[in-house]
């Protein structure tokens, strides 16, 4: 802790040559290595935040959901979770991102803020919308660091579920799943924002993965003239909408977006983040559920897992050799996600690993 800030932790991590400071309230996040070191590849003490997918219970039935999720989907126990963050906090998570299905659904999720909080870290939350009230908006507002709501057709539910946030003075990130489809929808978003965008807090894009109940190579983001509009109308939104990306876009982020390339991360999976599923099992990604990646914390230790098991320490040196030596962004993308190369907004690396995508029918 610094002085008598208790929001404000700073750590110090001697082994590696690196300091992190995390404020609690904001989110802001600094890691700063010493001088003369190069900042690290992964966090030999665990993970910063861990991706926890507490429920696989949703009523929405989304066909390109990555989790398959359905009413027939799990809850993980109020006990599994605290003995999650037992560990958690032994290893110094800062946050935690509640994932589903649908997490707010989930029966004992306030008790899963309230006991998120209890061990010191912060916790955030996405949600399709469905199933927000009156606990659980008072709950999100007193407890969590930030709240995403996924922007879905038909936008009139979302708005709605977006308005219960408003009322509550809870400033959402917005997520949006950018395809070859749904990438016309952006590109008029960034035209002309729409009203209900005014309040809040980011606009955040997510690239389209190709894994899960309905998975469809034809959806991948791959017409370049659409790729360099929808990037161009990036640049022009400063002041006007802020926006964000995952790490997943990070090959065309650094390729179109003009801003210093120290607010750039490459993929941060396995190196300074982890997913656990409800039945607790951990791996470096939460897109990862449909192989045997991963470790189980019913029969290993947390920090185990993470510094030893073997598709953890496979899944960092895919980071590390990931073949874009001759790229002048290779030092920020890292060789953009190490799981599924057909993310890639890259011409270099789609013509490198021999990808032939057509372009839509109106390049």
């Amino acid at each position: 802790m610094v002085g008598k800030t208790p929001h404000i932790v700073h750590k110090k991590y001697e082994e590696q040559h690196y300091a992190v400071l995390f404020n609690k309230k904001t989110g802001y996040f600094v890691r700063a290595e010493d001088n003369g070191f190069p900042e690290p590849l992964w966090a030999k003490h665990g993970p910063e935040l861990l991706d926890i997918s507490i429920t696989n219970w949703c009523d929405k039935g989304c066909s390109f959901c990555y989790r398959k999720s359905t009413t027939k989907g799990t809850h993980m126990s109020l006990e599994d979770y605290r003995f999650i963050m037992k560990q958690a906090k032994e290893l110094d998570v800062f946050q935690v991102a509640l994932g589903g299905g649908n997490p707010n659904q989930h029966p004992d999720f306030i008790k899963i803020l309230e006991t998120t909080v209890e061990h010191g870290i912060v916790p955030c939350y996405t949600t399709n919308g469905r199933g927000l009230n009156n606990d659980i908006l008072k709950a999100t507002k007193e407890l969590c660091g930030s709240v995403a709501i996924s922007a879905y057709e038909p936008c009139s539910e979302f708005r709605s579920h977006l308005e219960q946030l408003f009322a509550y003075d809870i400033k959402a990130n917005v997520h949006f799943v950018t395809d070859s489809q749904s990438i016309d929808t952006a590109i008029s978003w960034l035209k002309n924002p729409p009203s209900f965008l005014e309040g809040i807090n980011s606009l955040i894009f997510l690239n389209y993965k190709p894994i899960g109940r309905k998975p469809d190579m034809s959806l991948l983001l791959k017409d370049k003239e659409k790729i360099k509009e929808f990037y161009g109308l990036v640049n022009k939104s400063k002041g006007v909408l802020k926006i964000g990306f995952d790490s997943c876009s990070i090959s065309g982020v650094v390729k179109y977006v003009n801003v210093n390339s120290e607010f750039y991360e490459g993929c941060d999976a396995g190196r300074f983040s982890a997913f656990i599923d409800e039945n607790l099992r951990m791996m470096p990604c939460s897109f990862m559920t449909n192989n045997d990646w991963f470790g189980d914390l019913r029969t290993n230790s947390m920090l185990d897992i993470w510094q030893n098991n073997s598709f953890f320490k496979k899944y960092r040196n895919n980071i590390l050799n990931n073949g874009c030596t001759s790229c002048a962004f290779q030092k920020t993308c890292m060789g953009g996600c190490p799981f599924i190369d057909e993310l890639s907004q890259c011409d270099w690396k789609d013509e490198r690993l021999g990808f032939s995508f057509p372009q839509t029918q109106n390049s």
